[in-house]
């Protein structure tokens, strides 16, 4: 599975929006990865941010999991 789809699986299941530290736990990925990944997300509409510094899937977000 790749590291982006780690991090959308984690935020699919989460029942709150996340922060860095909850994605870093879940996904066993480094903060430097994590955050490229949020970065890159939020720009393609995938992920969104609700809470400053938290993040959370968007309905394309789950429709682009495998």
């Amino acid at each position: 599975m790749s590291e982006t789809n780690q991090i959308l699986e984690a935020l699919a299941k989460a029942e709150k929006p996340c922060g860095n530290k909850d994605l870093v736990e879940s996904t066993g990925l480094e903060k430097k990865i994590v955050s490229k990944h949020i970065t890159a997300l939020k720009k393609q509409g995938l992920v969104d941010s609700p809470v400053r510094c938290k993040y959370g899937i968007t309905e394309e977000g789950k429709a682009s999991l495998p």
